[in-house]
């Protein structure tokens, strides 16, 4: 993707009427511990929400791209020096629906944007931006506001972040 806002979400409005947020018909968040124990839970979320909302068909492929985008946060997103609170939710995942599309968000805490690699046939990782974007209708990312407190102490600054989002089309009229 690329590395302004208007190419970051430039796949989010492709051959769709524009979002007008008052128009969700659904949304859902959930809150993430910084362990990959969370994967699991953001399945089991989404599929009850997608059940709640009549879109059960469409769980593979929606769960197969959240657990790819939970697992980058989780994986590329928290530094691997800094000490994990199991307690702590670094990472939120938003699952918002309009009548004709679906948007899956993962939040976290890092600033670096996410590459799509080319995965050498023998690696056992590095493919998860290919699949979510093969398994979604496009994908995207832009920087988030700040996380934290709405007035940090003097001195210190509210943690910025980054959200990933893949679409998905629910129908093929528009």
């Amino acid at each position: 993707m690329g590395t302004n806002g208007s190419t970051m979400l430039g796949p989010l409005r492709q051959g769709l009427p524009p979002i007008d947020p008052s128009a969700a018909s659904g949304s859902a968040t959930c809150t993430l511990p910084a362990r990959y124990e969370a994967v699991r839970g953001a399945r089991q979320f989404t599929k009850a929400t997608l059940a709640r909302w009549e879109l059960s068909d469409r769980f593979d492929d929606v769960a197969l791209v959240v657990s790819e985008l939970v697992t980058n946060a989780l994986r590329h997103a928290l530094p691997e020096d800094a000490p994990r609170d199991p307690q702590e939710a670094p990472v939120k995942l938003h699952l918002m629906r309009w009548s004709s599309r679906l948007v899956c968000a993962v939040r976290d805490p890092s600033q670096a944007s996410p590459v799509a690699s080319e995965a050498p046939d023998s690696a056992e990782s590095g493919r998860g931006l290919f699949l979510v974007e093969s398994f979604s209708d496009g994908w995207g990312w832009h920087p988030s506001p700040a996380l934290g407190p709405e007035h940090p102490p003097a001195g210190s600054q509210a943690l910025r972040g980054k959200v990933v989002w893949a679409l998905f089309r629910l129908s093929d009229t528009v």
